[in-house]
């Protein structure tokens, strides 16, 4: 496996970003041949619906990447976890559909996420689309990449509008204090897609004010920051990563100029 854009064969990141990008095709080819096709749903509460495609990705990813580092941590959405990626200094973080409600009803908006946090921190990240075949990853200090192009985030500095990708009856609800201008509003099922559209500039930002996973932002997570983006809660927290409830309050990811206006209209929320 050859170094990515920006490493050294020293770079100890390049081996990793190598390996889940060529874990992550696979997965995605996996995911693709059975996409339109029937399937085995079930729903897991209020956590929405899963697949036998999730659980056959799921089991490509463990075997694959967990084969060839053996010694790594281990969060998956699919996964019964043990904790010992508490204990670990390096660890994946998975999701092997993002996006499954759209994958279930034919919608090309998901992906197959794979991050890596080395000491809690979100250090590399690979977000595939396979059916847009967009391959989206990026290692701190050496950019972001789509396809192999560098990308970079928006620098639009005016919330009026923007290309935003959020929920849009939340956006026109009546409890904002000052109302949202108008705004491109659109939507992708996956978390992870849609930070990684704000990363690559196609948006300006993203907004999400419910609860979060870590599968679902840990890989893009390090794509919207080497990008040149903000991404977060809704607080201007940074995400925090490697605790024992895998979970952040909401995401907001936008460029750089554009985030101080977003948080000034969500600092008097308040979320579980």
């Amino acid at each position: 496996m050859q170094p990515q854009p920006g490493h050294t064969p020293e770079d100890p990141l390049a081996a990793d970003l190598a390996l889940a990008l060529q874990v992550v095709r696979a997965a995605g080819a996996l995911a693709r041949a059975r996409f339109g096709g029937p399937l085995d749903v079930r729903q897991k509460g209020s956590q929405g619906p899963v697949t036998d495609v999730d659980l056959a990705v799921d089991r490509l990813l463990q075997a694959e990447l967990g084969g060839a580092r053996p010694d790594y941590g281990w969060l998956s959405e699919e996964t019964t976890e043990d904790g010992s990626r508490l204990t670990r200094a390096r660890s994946w973080v998975v999701d092997p559909i993002d996006g499954t409600r759209a994958f279930v009803a034919g919608r090309p908006h998901w992906t197959v996420c794979v991050g890596l946090l080395v000491d809690g921190v979100a250090a590399a990240g690979v977000v595939y689309n396979p059916m847009t075949e967009e391959c989206f990853h990026a290692s701190l200090g050496h950019g972001a990449f789509r396809n192999g192009t560098p990308i970079r985030a928006s620098s639009r500095a005016d919330v009026e509008g923007c290309r935003m990708l959020g929920d849009a009856k939340m956006f026109q609800h009546p409890a904002w204090p000052s109302p949202w201008p108008a705004m491109q509003v659109e939507t992708r099922n996956s978390i992870a897609y849609r930070m990684c559209l704000v990363a690559a500039g196609d948006f300006d930002a993203a907004v999400a004010l419910s609860a979060k996973s870590d599968w679902d932002v840990a890989a893009a997570a390090v794509i919207v920051a080497e990008a040149g983006g903000v991404a977060g809660t809704h607080t201007g927290a940074p995400f925090a990563f490697g605790r024992p409830e895998p979970v952040q309050t909401s995401m907001v990811a936008s460029g750089s100029a554009l985030h101080p206006l977003l948080m000034a209209r969500m600092d008097h929320i308040q979320l579980p």
